[in-house]
């Protein structure tokens, strides 16, 4: 990894298990901040997917060192908007089962299409670990 003139390192996460990232890697540690990349789920439904992309998003940030209270912000992006809205009850459920009761900044954004054809929705966070050491 090159250090930076600070000497500090940003730390590049690809947890073994998860599917090859259609970047270069799951997540990348900088500073005690993790930033997370779009992760996406197998599945039927939108829930399926969610639930799916949420574990990938949970196994990169606790690779990385953290834990689901560390997540500060979630982009949530989806091909139908009203699919979403419609599984907000299963959504919810797997929300508890995956998150617990912490909820970071979050936003919603419907987009035309995602990289994998057949993927309904998307997940993608920034966590700042509390003991930040890059």
């Amino acid at each position: 990894m090159p250090v930076k003139p600070d000497g500090s390192v940003n730390r590049v996460v690809n947890p073994p298990g998860l599917p090859r990232p259609s970047g270069f890697s799951h997540a990348v540690v900088a500073n005690g901040t993790v930033y997370l990349a779009g992760q996406i789920g197998s599945g039927e439904t939108l829930a399926e997917q969610f639930d799916a992309a949420a574990a990938s998003l949970l196994t990169a940030l606790a690779t990385a060192g953290g834990e689901p209270g560390d997540l500060v912000s979630l982009q949530v992006f989806t091909t139908d908007v009203a699919e979403y809205k419609n599984s907000l009850p299963a959504l919810a459920s797997v929300w508890r089962r995956r998150f617990g009761e912490h909820y970071p900044a979050m936003g919603l954004f419907g987009v035309g299409e995602l990289f994998v054809p057949e993927a309904k929705v998307e997940l993608m966070g920034v966590a700042v670990l509390a003991r930040a050491s890059g």
